[in-house]
């Protein structure tokens, strides 16, 4: 058992300090300052040295009783499960924010893995094999996982209310955690600014043949609208050229990786 102390603000280290003391099976890992769950998930993750990894969260709300029943559906044939709750206990705006963090997962990993993504996982050690150069700040455990199998599984289990305290995961948290996977495992960003500038190009076209033709009609044109078409022709076509390029260079990283 690996516990990571991402910089708890309680007591938290000396407890673990103490368990690694009386429990030869407990090893402790304690982070210089808070690096986010994925972060201290990773680290955990690459310090473990079974054949079979469990990551939990410290709230109480994972059942170890669900365990076996994870292991059991990974010997189905899969290298990783998902305990999905049976029903989210969430406020409005945390469920929304949720939901928005899902959606922007499923432009990574696809919708079907990402309606069940959970801290609640089991998966085999071997798959951290694919990510083990990973040094990226930012971290998603889930995302790595596609990179070494295409094998997910999932089971629904019950989630118990919290244990004592509240979650760190504000809306605002929420939200910038769903712009990082967008922008950082995504190419739906790019795909958005190659579409963008292929639009302003066509329209920069548009308006120059108006002119063109307008010209070729009443013989003169207002410059405004010739410095327009100009303007977005070139500007379109850069943009697009900036989108084609970084997802290049994207793929390219990933493939590296």
């Amino acid at each position: 058992m690996i516990l990571v102390n991402d910089c708890s603000r309680d007591h938290s280290w000396e407890i673990i300090s103490q368990l690694a003391v009386a429990c030869p099976y407990v090893g402790g890992i304690n982070l210089m300052r808070n690096y986010g769950q994925h972060n201290a998930l990773l680290c955990g993750i690459r310090a473990a040295r079974y054949e079979v990894i469990v990551t939990m969260d410290d709230d109480l709300q994972h059942l170890r009783e669900e365990i076996p029943r994870l292991l059991a559906r990974l010997h189905e044939g899969f290298d990783v499960v998902y305990g999905a709750p049976k029903t989210e206990r969430h406020g409005l705006l945390r469920a929304l924010a949720s939901h928005i963090t899902r959606l922007a997962l499923s432009t990574a990993i696809g919708s079907e893995i990402a309606k069940n993504v959970s801290a609640f996982r089991i998966f085999r050690t071997r798959l951290r094999e694919a990510f083990a150069d990973y040094q990226s700040p930012f971290v998603s455990i889930d995302v790595l996982l596609t990179w070494a199998t295409t094998r997910f599984g999932a089971i629904s289990v019950p989630f118990q209310p919290r244990h004592s305290g509240s979650s760190n995961y504000t809306v605002g948290k929420l939200a910038r955690h769903a712009l990082d996977m967008m922008t950082g495992f995504s190419t739906a960003p790019l795909q958005l600014a190659s579409l963008i500038g292929f639009g302003c190009t066509l329209f920069g076209l548009a308006v120059f043949l108006y002119v063109f033709i307008r010209y070729c009609l009443e013989g003169s044109v207002p410059g405004f609208s010739f410095l327009t078409s100009i303007i977005a022709i070139f500007s379109g076509a850069q943009l697009f050229a900036l989108g084609v390029i970084w997802r290049a260079f994207w793929r390219g990283c990933i493939f590296a990786q």
